[in-house]
Order: structure tokens, then sequence, then C-alpha cells
């Protein structure tokens, strides 16, 4: 198969490992900036153009859309779906996955469990925000945030208060989601490939820090998930249609409670915690099922 990894950077250990994998199966593989792209509308015949050729020979795309370039790297995959070229995540499930407050309400409705979370429109109200997740300390992340950036933990209430107020200033939205002490700094992280937990880690902050994202220098080691976290990642997956993600969980006193789903996961850490070889699952997955 021709199969093209959407990329900015075609030196990223998870591009790499993917061009790797396929290649060792006996398939073509390229990586595309999907911003160097044009997208070519006309009727009956939508095409992608890059550089000095139309990409109309490609079997496969794997989308790895970073989230600051959603839109258009979305628009990139969607052109490709209305070629009927087969992606190993849809753009709409991308778009759903990114949008942290559209993502918890599909979730929540979905019967998983998660930390009590509230959105208001830049609420002056801030006392009653906080008594909805139970009081202080709580966490207030930025719905666009990624790889722990924009998450901050307000111990007090009038640490909380200035929080929201200077990202109400930024007209930043943000979501205020309880504190779950009991996890003490880690969470676990499941890789999903259609479908089934195909490796999972536990990643532990550095001390005196709440977020556990290696890229915060927080460290990692292979862990086997119990009964009911395994259920929730598959839940989670199932319920935002991601056949290939990441899903992040905290352990806490009423069970597993999710955090985040992520559409394009890194490899390198859970391939180096758990000696697993998930570049090639995921082309196994599109080998199965790309008709």
């Amino acid at each position: 198969m021709n199969i093209v990894i959407l990329s900015r950077n075609s030196n990223l250990y998870s591009t790499q490992r993917l061009v790797e994998e396929g290649e060792n199966r006996g398939h073509l593989m390229e990586v595309i900036d999907p911003l160097k792209c044009d997208i070519i509308i006309e009727k009956e015949k939508p095409t992608v153009y890059y550089k000095d050729r139309y990409l109309d020979y490609v079997d496969a795309i794997i989308p790895r859309i970073g989230a600051s370039v959603t839109f258009f790297g979305c628009a990139v995959v969607r052109q490709f779906e209305m070629m009927n070229v087969f992606t190993s995540v849809t753009s709409d499930a991308i778009i759903r996955s990114r949008d942290k407050l559209r993502s918890f309400q599909r979730l929540s409705k979905a019967g998983i469990g998660m930390p009590k979370t509230v959105f208001t429109n830049y609420s002056r109200d801030i006392e009653q925000v906080l008594s909805h997740v139970g009081g202080t300390p709580v966490i207030i992340k930025l719905l666009e945030g990624t790889q722990g950036l924009g998450v901050v933990l307000a111990e007090t209430k009038n640490a909380a208060e200035s929080v929201l107020e200077a990202f109400n200033g930024l007209q930043a939205r943000a979501l205020v989601q309880e504190f779950i002490a009991e996890a003490k700094g880690a969470d676990l992280r499941a890789l999903v490939v259609d479908g089934h937990v195909v490796g999972a880690m536990k990643r532990q902050g550095k001390e005196g820090e709440f977020r556990s994202n290696l890229h915060r220098g927080g460290s990692a080691k292979v862990v086997k998930l119990s009964e009911a976290e395994l259920r929730v990642a598959m839940n989670a997956a199932r319920a935002l249609k991601l056949p290939i993600c990441g899903v992040d969980m905290l352990q806490s006193s009423r069970g597993p409670l999710l955090l985040e789903v992520n559409s394009t996961p890194g490899l390198e850490g859970i391939e180096a915690a758990t000696g697993k070889n998930i570049a090639k699952s995921i082309i196994t997955y599109i080998e199965r099922n790309r008709h």
C-alpha cells in the first residue's frame, strides 16, 4: 500500500517508528506536512496537491495532527476522506477529541467516570463554581491546552480566583475540575488500537509536580490495568469513535476516572515503558481495515 503519514516533522520518534514498521511490512511510506498541502475542490474530483504532484495514488493516511494545526490539518484529512482514502482516525473524531468540553459531554453520557468538572461562561461567581466541584484545591484547565500546558492547581479560593480572572481577562475558556489527591501526581495512559488496549503505563510527576506528563519531566513504567481501567479506556475510545488513541486516567478511591483522550498519542514514552511494538499494531490495524 501507499501510506502517507501527515506529520509536520519527519524526525519525530512516532513518525519515524510508523515509517519503519510500515516499510518492514512492505508498504511504501511517505511523510507529508499537512500545512504544505493544497486542497482542490471541484465537482466529483476532490484532490490534494503537495509540492509538485497530486496525491491521487494514496491508499491510506495516518494523521499526526498537532493541536495547534487542528483546523487545516483536519481539512486535509477530510479531503482524503472525500477521495475515499482510508484514514486511521477520521477528521470528525480528531475535532471531537480536541474539544475537551465536547468530549467530556459525550463521555459522561456514555457513563464513564471522571473528576467532577464545571464549565462556565466567564463566571464572576467563583465561590459557586468551586462548590460544584467540592471546594479547593481544584484543577483549572484551558480548553485548548496540551502536554500539561494551561493546567493549573489552585490550592486556595484566592488562588482559584486569580487564575480564573487571568484566564477570563485573556478571553481563554477554562474548565474547573475537582482535584483527586489520592492519585498523588500519577496517572495511567492506556494506548488503544482497534478497540483494544495494546499497552499501558503509569506516569508519575516529578517531586512536587501534580502533572505527570513526560514532557514535564515525569517518569513512566509499565503497568497492568484492572478490569475497570481497561473498560474505561475501551469505552472512551468507542464513545469518541477513535480507533487509535491514548486514554489518560486517574486512580481514585471511587475507581478509575477519565482525564482525557488524545487522538494522536505519542509512541515514544509508551513503547519505552512497555517494550511493546505499538507502531506495528497501528500498521496492522490499517491492513485489516482498509477495504
